[in-house]
C-alpha cells in the first residue's frame, strides 16, 4: 500500500454553517428549463435515493434513465428500513432543534463526519417530512390528528416520523409513485432486470455506463450527460447480513476501479437488534426494527451459564445492563455501543437460547404498562414477523436478539455536491460515505437518502451541467465499445474457470474471515491474517470456482459469481483501512484501543480524517494508494463519547 500526502477536498462552502446551504444553492450555477430536456442522466438504483433522484430530476424536465436490478422498484432493499425517519420538526416539544440533530448525528458518528454536510441533513428532514406527506405516507398520528413521534438510539428526544413498523416500505412507495407518474410522462424510462458492471469515461467524465440485461444476458451500453449512482451498501461482504440477497457493491466497485475512491471502508455497523442464526445454512439474517428498543427492555442473567426460561427467572437476577451501565440513555444507545454490550454478555458467558448468542428483549414491563392492544398497535406485524421465524410468541415469551452487520458509513468518496473524484459521478445515499461518520444512528438512513435524492442532487447536479457544457457523446463511441468489450471477457472469465468450488462456498469462506476478523471487534493480528486468508481465497476463486451455466440467457450463478469476485478485493480493504486506522471509534473497534471500561477510545490527533483509497492494482493483483480529507469541527468539538 502506498501512501499519498495530496489532500482530498469537500469544497464545502464558508461562512455560518445555519446559512451555507443557502448560500451555496444560490452561488450555484443554473441550467434554463428550455435546455434542461437536452441533458440525459443515468441514474442506477431505484431505492429511496435513486427513485427520489429519478423523480426530481424528471420533474425539472431532464430526461432520465433509471435502472433497476429488480423487477420492479418495489422491491428495494430500502423497504426493510422499518422504524422510522428523522426529522427536527419538534412537535413533541422536547427540545428539539435543527441544530441538536446535527449535533446528535456528528456525536453518534464519534466525530468522523463532515460538519457541512450533515447540518444540511439536518435541515433538510424537516422538508422531507413535509413532501412525504405531500405524497401520501401514512405516517401515524395522535388522537389529535398531527404526526406522531418516537425515540430511537443516540438522541433524547423523540424525532422519529414512522408509518408501524414499514416506514421504509410506505417512503419508498412515496418516491416510486412520484417516479412512476414521470415514466407515464415519458419523462423517466425504466429499465428493469439490469446491473451495472462497468462506467464509462469520455476525456476523463464520467458519460454512461455498461450494464447486463439479467434477463437476456445482453451487454447493454447507455449513454448520458452524467451518472448518478444510488446503489446501496456493501454489507453482504460478510455473506451473513440483515442486507437482501441482490443488495451487493459491484456498481460502486466498478465505479472504484475507473479511479472513484473509497471512503472509509471499515466504518461498519453491527445492529444489535437482530433474530440470531439458527444454523449454518443460514444465507441471510432478519432484523427487528430498532424502533423495538423503545418499549422493550434488554436483559441477561446475572450468572454465567443460567439455562433457565425467562420467566422463571426473577428481576433480582437479572441484569438489565444497557439501563445499568448507561442511566441517561439506557436501551437508547446508538447501535454501536448496544451491539458491543451484547457481544461482552455472551463472551462473558451470560447469552442465552440454545447457542448462548443472544439477548433478550423484553415486552413484559411495557405489556403491562401501556396494555398489549396498544403493543400490538405500534409493533404488531414486527411481533408477527418474529413469531414466524422463530416459532415463538413474543408477547409471551422475551424475543431472543443478537447483532448482525446492517449497513455500511463507508462508500465512495463524494463533495460537498455529492461528486465522486470522477467528474460527472455523483453518489447518493447508502453508497456515498458522506454523512454518518464511523457510526450511523438510527432512522437516519431514510433520511440521508431522501435528502440527497429530493433536495440535494437537483440543484448540485445542475451546477455541474451548467458549469461543464460537455460534447454529446453516443454509444457509438470507442469508450463504450471497449468497455463492452472488457466486461464481456470478465465474464467468459468467470465462465471458464470451471473448478470444483461453488460460488457460495468462496462466499461463505469470506464471510466467516470478515466477521471473525473486520467485524464487531479487530486487532492489529485478526487484521492481517484477514488480509492473507482473503488474498489465498481470491486465487482459489479464480482458479478453483465453477460458474456453472451460460452467458446468454437468466443465470444467477454468474450474477453471484461477479459481485464475489468484487467482494473479494473490497474485503482486503476493508481490512486494510481497518489495519492504519488506528483508534476505536464508533462501529470500529480496536481492542488495542478501549478505555479502561471497555468504551472506544478515538486518537483524534493522528486520525481526525477521511481516508480515501484510489486503485491502483491490476487486473490479477489488488493494490491502493490512501489520500486524506482532514475533518475540521467549528461547531461540534471533539470529546468523549458518552451515554452516561
Amino acid at each position: 500500500m502506498a501512501q499519498v500526502s495530496s489532500k482530498l477536498s469537500a469544497n464545502s462552502p464558508t461562512g455560518p454553517i445555519e446559512t451555507r446551504w443557502e448560500k451555496h444553492k444560490f452561488n450555484m450555477k443554473l441550467v434554463n428549463p428550455a435546455n434542461k430536456r437536452k441533458h440525459t442522466i443515468l441514474v442506477v438504483g431505484t431505492g429511496l435515493a435513486g427513485a427520489s433522484a429519478a423523480a426530481s430530476l424528471a420533474e425539472l424536465g431532464y430526461k432520465v434513465k433509471a435502472f433497476c436490478i429488480h423487477d420492479s422498484p418495489r422491491r428495494a432493499h430500502s423497504i426493510a428500513a422499518q422504524g422510522g425517519i428523522n426529522a427536527a420538526k419538534n412537535y413533541s416539544n422536547d427540545g428539539d432543534s435543527v441544530y441538536r440533530l446535527f449535533y446528535d448525528t456528528v456525536k453518534g458518528g464519534d466525530f468522523r463526519s463532515r460538519e457541512s454536510n450533515v447540518y444540511r441533513l439536518a435541515q433538510l428532514s424537516t422538508a422531507i417530512i413535509d413532501h412525504s406527506v405531500a405524497l401520501g405516507v401514512p405516517f401515524a398520528r395522535e388522537y389529535g390528528g398531527l404526526l406522531d413521534n418516537r425515540s430511537f438510539g443516540g438522541a433524547q428526544v423523540s424525532r422519529t416520523f414512522y408509518a408501524r413498523g414499514q416506514t421504509g416500505q410506505q417512503l419508498l412507495l412515496g418516491a416510486y409513485s412520484s417516479m412512476m407518474r414521470q415514466v407515464s410522462k415519458g419523462g423517466v424510462e425504466l429499465l428493469p432486470r439490469r446491473e451495472m458492471l462497468d462506467l464509462v469515461q469520455v476525456n476523463g467524465t464520467a458519460r454512461g455506463i455498461t450494464v447486463r440485461n439479467l434477463v437476456t444476458g445482453e451487454i447493454e451500453s447507455h449513454a448520458g450527460d452524467a451518472v448518478v449512482l444510488a446503489t446501496g451498501g456493501y454489507g453482504h461482504v460478510y455473506y451473513l447480513s440483515t442486507n437482501a440477497m441482490n443488495s451487493n457493491a459491484t456498481a460502486a466497485w466498478r465505479c472504484h476501479r475507473r479511479g472513484a475512491y473509497f471512503a472509509n471502508p471499515c466504518f461498519t455497523q453491527i445492529h444489535p437488534t437482530c433474530i440470531p442464526r439458527s444454523g449454518h445454512y443460514q444465507s441471510k439474517l432478519t432484523l427487528m426494527s430498532e424502533s423495538l428498543r423503545n418499549d422493550g427492555r434488554v436483559w441477561v442473567p446475572k450468572e454465567k451459564g443460567d439455562k433457565r426460561k425467562p420467566q422463571e427467572i426473577p428481576e433480582s437476577e437479572r441484569d438489565y445492563y444497557l439501563e445499568r451501565i448507561y442511566p441517561s440513555f439506557g436501551n437508547l444507545v446508538p447501535r454501536d455501543v448496544a451491539s458491543r454490550q451484547a457481544k461482552f454478555r455472551v463472551d462473558e458467558g451470560r447469552g442465552v437460547g440454545q447457542t448462548g448468542e443472544a439477548v433478550y428483549l423484553d415486552f413484559a414491563d411495557s405489556i403491562k404498562r401501556l396494555g398489549k392492544d396498544l403493543v400490538v398497535e405500534k409493533y404488531g406485524n414486527l411481533f408477527d414477523m418474529y413469531e414466524k421465524i422463530t416459532g415463538e410468541n413474543p408477547y409471551e415469551w422475551p424475543m431472543r436478539i443478537y447483532p448482525a452487520v446492517h449497513y455500511t458509513m463507508g462508500g465512495l468518496w463524494v463533495d460537498y455536491n455529492l461528486m465522486s473524484t470522477i467528474p460527472g459521478l455523483h453518489v447518493l445515499g447508502e453508497a456515498n460515505f458522506s454523512d454518518h461518520g464511523a457510526n450511523r444512528l438510527g432512522a437516519s438512513a431514510l433520511m440521508q437518502g431522501l435528502a440527497d435524492g429530493y433536495f440535494v442532487i437537483p440543484y448540485t447536479l445542475g451546477n455541474y451541467i451548467a458549469a461543464n457544457p460537455l460534447p454529446k457523446v453516443e454509444t457509438s463511441h470507442a469508450a463504450f465499445q471497449a468497455s463492452k468489450e472488457e466486461v464481456a471477457q470478465r465474464l467468459k472469465k468467470l465462465l471458464n474457470i470451471n473448478g470444483s468450488k461453488t460460488v457460495d462456498e468462496i462466499h461463505k469462506q469470506l464471510g466467516d474471515v470478515m466477521w471473525q476478523r473486520v467485524g464487531m471487534s479487530r486487532t492489529a493480528a485478526g487484521l492481517k491474517t484477514a488480509i492473507d486468508k482473503i488474498r489465498v481465497l481470491r486465487q482459489q476463486f479464480w482458479t478453483e470456482v465453477k460458474v456453472t451455466g451460460e452467458n446468454n440467457f437468466k443465470n444467477s450463478e454468474l450474477e453471484k459469481a461477479g459481485r464475489v469476485a468484487d467482494f473479494l478485493e473490497l474485503g482486503e480493504l476493508m481490512a486494510q483501512d481497518a489495519l492504519i486506522r488506528e483508534e476505536s471509534c464508533g462501529g470500529h473497534f480496536r481492542e488495542e484501543f478501549q478505555t479502561p471500561d471497555n468504551e472506544a477510545k478515538r486518537n483524534d490527533e493522528a486520525f481526525s480524517h477521511v481516508t480515501g483509497w484510489e486503485f491502483a492494482g491490476t487486473a490479477d493483483k489488488a493494490n491502493w494508494n490512501e489520500f486524506r480529507e482532514p475533518l475540521n469541527f467549528e461547531y461540534v468539538h471533539p470529546s468523549q463519547r458518552s451515554y452516561k
